[in-house]
């Protein structure tokens, strides 16, 4: 029994799922057809001999009616030709009291028992005349047995007709059960055939735009199969969208680094020569090598960052934004000395708390702070508010300078995105991508827009939750 199980189960390892569900399919439903057939075939032969049985009582009753004091004797002398009137013939219990009697049906000693009550009437097959016949042995009274007998041939000749019939009914039902099977496993499986051939197919290519096509159909009408291809066409979709966003980062990376790296190299081979510069050269050449080193390590510390895609949250502390607001603000005064920094803290908001990383969010405001200083005209004040609402918090950073164009506004947040009006300023356009990182790895939202009476306007607003999967200490 082992080794058949061994057998059986390296056949499933190496059959298609297609042939093992057809065979399973097959094999249920020709179980099924021969199990019907089987059942058919003895309720069919149950029925008949049933009606034989009723036959041979009917005649039994009748022979009882019409021979009632009669000695022992053959009832109808047409048992030769064994057909209806039932051949019929009567036994007493003693043996003795008929030693002459020659009887045509078979006796034997439960014909006796049965004549003298000792046992209860029973139906037995016989043969007799060469025909097989069915006989009813019933009590007659007086001591006396009543045997009645009738030609079995034509029921057995029914249940074989029977048999035939049904067991060709059966061989169809197997091949109907087959090709049912073969057309089942056909059909229901060919989504996951569809989504076998996109998956190879996209290892082969290494190209995640490949989708697997869907049946037409309202989405809340569909069966389990076309749920994971939809499921799998979602996961090619961010699987794209993720390479995508990778091959852009690595792209503009590239693009930003080149330009700092060439001067870097520039300034290190004017100073491999500093024999040949005079003291001042030299000086501006090793003060532009401090600030390309210095803005390369800020634009790698930012990819670094913003490469995880995910804010690192390993411990919560209740903060209050009042205070981060007033600090970031005071470091961004020292920061940028000509624009002035107004800060608006509402009422309820100085003690308005939420859980996060102090120091990530004083980095999302000074990145915001930092971004409208830097669009902000000399003089022109950058305006920061907080307020509280019925939803959660709000925090608002506005400055008055020429504000986003309504073209750039969806980009804003891209990284290495800058409008044609920031092209020539200093930065690696990696702040706000970094700002609106930071935002929903605290479970706030950013935004951007247009100030009334113009410049860019910023909103960060926190929910009433904090964000989940964090550890929280006080």
């Amino acid at each position: 029994m082992s080794g058949v199980r061994r057998l059986g189960a390296r056949w499933r390892r190496r059959r298609p799922l297609r042939t093992r569900l057809a065979v399973a399919a097959s094999a249920a439903v020709a179980l099924v057809a021969v199990g019907v057939c089987a059942a058919a075939f003895f309720i069919i032969r149950y029925e008949l001999l049933h009606q034989l049985d009723l036959s041979l009582t009917q005649s039994a009753t009748r022979v009882i009616q019409e021979n009632r004091g009669e000695g022992p004797q053959t009832v109808a002398g047409e048992c030769r030709y064994l057909s209806a009137p039932a051949c019929a013939q009567i036994v007493p219990a003693d043996p003795a009291a008929d030693p002459d009697a020659a009887y045509l049906l078979p006796v034997a000693t439960p014909v006796r028992e049965v004549a003298a009550g000792q046992r209860a009437p029973y139906y037995s097959n016989v043969s007799r005349f060469g025909q097989p016949l069915r006989m009813l042995t019933t009590p007659f009274g007086d001591g006396r047995a009543l045997q009645v007998a009738l030609r079995a041939d034509p029921v057995e000749k029914g249940v074989r007709q029977a048999a035939v019939l049904l067991a060709a009914v059966g061989g169809a039902g197997v091949l109907l059960a087959g090709l049912l099977g073969y057309a089942v496993s056909r059909t229901g499986l060919a989504p996951v055939a569809r989504l076998t051939s996109t998956a190879e197919r996209i290892a082969a290519t290494r190209d995640p735009r490949h989708r697997i096509e869907l049946p037409p159909g309202p989405p809340g009408r569909q069966d389990e199969v076309t749920r994971l291809a939809a499921s799998f066409n979602t996961m090619l979709g961010e699987l794209e969208q993720s390479v995508s966003s990778q091959r852009r980062l690595v792209a503009d990376a590239s693009h930003e680094l080149r330009t700092p790296l060439t001067a870097l190299r520039t300034n290190a081979e004017l100073l491999a020569r500093g024999d040949r510069l005079t003291p001042a050269q030299r000086e501006r050449a090793s003060g532009a090598l401090g600030r390309g080193i210095r803005e390369v390590t800020g634009l790698v510390n930012d990819l670094i960052e913003l490469a995880r895609d995910e804010e690192p949250l390993p411990l919560l502390e209740e903060v209050r934004l009042a205070e981060v607001a007033e600090h970031t603000v005071a470091v961004a005064r020292t920061h940028w000395p000509q624009t002035p920094f107004l800060l608006e803290v509402g009422a309820g908001a100085a003690e308005a708390v939420r859980p996060g990383v102090p120091a990530r969010l004083a980095r999302l405001l000074t990145n915001l702070l930092d971004n409208a200083a830097k669009f902000s005209p000399p003089g022109t004040p950058v305006e920061v508010g907080l307020t509280t609402h019925d939803d959660g918090l709000e925090l608002t950073v506005r400055d008055h300078g020429p504000g986003i164009p309504a073209e750039d506004v969806p980009y804003v947040f891209d990284r290495f995105y800058r409008a044609e009006a920031a092209r020539a300023l200093p930065g690696s356009g990696l702040g706000l991508a970094m700002a609106r990182q930071i935002a929903r790895a605290h479970g706030a939202e950013l935004t951007a827009g247009a100030a009334p009476g113009g410049g860019a306007l910023f909103t960060l607003t926190f929910g009433a939750q904090g964000p989940p999967g964090g550890s929280h200490a006080s």
